[in-house]
């Protein structure tokens, strides 16, 4: 059997497929990384003074899971667009950045129970984020407005994260 390419050719299957394969796996990765360091029902981080505007629990699922996706499809749709072996090699070390980081906040709030760690980790998240939307947009615009919302819900953390720090320190 024949799949057509993305071209609309006949022939191998389309890289394509790869592309959005490999930024699922690596979005993945960062989701179950970061989710095994964080404990939400340990009794550290249930003694800690939160503000009356931090969201239910529940609703870090409900927001992390679409915003998961949105990067995976944007990280794939991106590094399809890319033109020069250079600008394909800084799009993908741009996202490892910044899904590494994604998933060290986790690590720096939870497992270190640092809520100023997390702050400084979340601030870098947030450099990260502008610079991912800068080489995001550069070569595709509509995957760079996909990860608005992501950096949109990081800078709300970012707030959440340093009130936080700033009532328990």
């Amino acid at each position: 059997m024949r799949l057509i390419s993305e071209r609309g050719g006949m022939g191998r299957p389309s890289r394509g497929w790869r592309r959005y394969g490999l930024a699922a796996a690596a979005v993945t990765a960062t989701a179950v990384t970061g989710a095994r360091a964080v404990d939400p029902d340990s009794a550290w981080y249930a003694e800690l003074r939160k503000p009356p505007w931090q969201p239910p629990p529940w609703a870090f699922g409900v927001v992390w899971t679409p915003l998961y996706a949105s990067i995976a499809w944007a990280a794939g749709h991106a590094l399809g667009t890319t033109t020069t072996r250079r600008e394909r090699t800084a799009l993908a070390t741009s996202l490892a950045v910044n899904l590494s980081l994604n998933a060290g906040w986790n690590w720096l709030f939870f497992a270190r129970r640092s809520p100023a760690a997390g702050l400084a980790g979340t601030v870098l998240l947030d450099l990260s984020n502008a610079d991912l939307l800068r080489r995001t947009g550069r070569t595709d615009r509509t995957a760079a407005r996909v990860l608005v919302p992501y950096a949109a819900w990081c800078a709300f953390a970012t707030a959440l994260n340093a009130s936080i720090a700033r009532r328990n320190a």
